[in-house]
């Protein structure tokens, strides 16, 4: 049966060929080949090998090359894209063939589908019509792969891939197989399955689980004006400067070339930061 044979390594009997691809027979099916694959071209009657699948255009095919994901075997793969009412088809480096990961394993949602250029983690299954579906790794298969946290990464930014969406919030995978977990409060938006995504250590749990937010840190999140006294007061030896909300608006404006208004709002940003303080006429640095 072609169940039998799709996503798996074959050998079949070499009968025929034409310009660009030799033809071999396994129990009554032909595959093709292409013959810039092999290193040598086989005679008719010959043995040869290769994974079996069905091509974009339903022909049977062979390749020598391999794919990364397989029956019980999980890879990375590329979203190449989106079909409303089928899936995703990921890219595992077949010849001619993108493997769909089904609806019924995407999220209810379809704003949060992956979209082109994101990548998940599937592994083969083979339908009883021969057909080859993607199948996405569990949260078991992650957490085998993956490695505990160091306590050192507090306040690291780690480039991490959405795996999982709960209604608790994100689970992801960073590049160095580290797992984290990302709360909705630490996120504008919920993440895509499969997106990749720059986040930050905001704590390591006792099992080395990472959490993470999506959201900058406080000096990142503060306004143009802000960031400018930040600087001055960043290159100021003793971190010191001899202005606050008290000052007179004519001496702001002429050393920092804002309105008293506009320095008042970047003092109040930098506070609620945590970031400065103001005492004794100056306003201060917090280290």
């Amino acid at each position: 049966m072609l169940k039998d044979l799709i996503g798996r390594t074959i050998t079949a009997m070499v009968i025929d060929e034409n310009a660009d691809y030799v033809f071999a027979q396994k129990e009554g099916m032909t595959f093709k080949i292409a013959k810039s694959e092999l290193l040598k071209l086989p005679k008719p009657g010959a043995m040869i090998s290769g994974f079996a699948y069905e091509n974009e255009a339903h022909e049977l095919q062979l390749t020598k090359n391999e794919p990364k994901s397989g029956f019980d075997r999980y890879a990375w793969g590329e979203v190449k894209k989106v079909q409303r009412g089928l899936g995703v088809f990921v890219d595992i480096g077949l010849p001619n063939k993108d493997i769909v990961v089904s609806t019924d394993a995407l999220p209810e949602l379809q704003n949060l589908w992956p979209k082109a250029g994101d990548r998940l983690m599937i592994a083969l299954r083979v339908d009883d019509k021969g057909r080859l579906w993607g199948e996405l790794a569990t949260m078991e298969m992650f957490k085998a792969v993956s490695d505990v946290a160091s306590q050192k990464m507090m306040n690291k930014d780690v480039i991490a891939t959405i795996y999982r969406l709960k209604m608790v919030g994100s689970y992801v995978i960073t590049k160095d197989y580290q797992l984290g977990f990302i709360h909705p409060s630490e996120r504008d938006q919920e993440p895509r399955l499969g997106q990749v995504v720059k986040a930050r250590v905001i704590g390591i749990r006792p099992d080395g689980t990472l959490n993470l937010s999506l959201r900058p840190r406080a000096y990142e999140a503060i306004s143009d004006d802000a960031q400018m006294l930040l600087a001055a007061l960043q290159h100021n030896a003793d971190g010191r400067l001899p202005f606050t909300d008290k000052s007179d608006p004519a001496e702001i404006k002429v050393y920092f070339g804002i309105s008293k208004g506009q320095f008042k709002r970047a003092v109040g940003h930098l506070m609620k930061a945590g970031l400065v303080v103001q005492r004794d006429g100056y306003l201060i640095l917090v280290k």
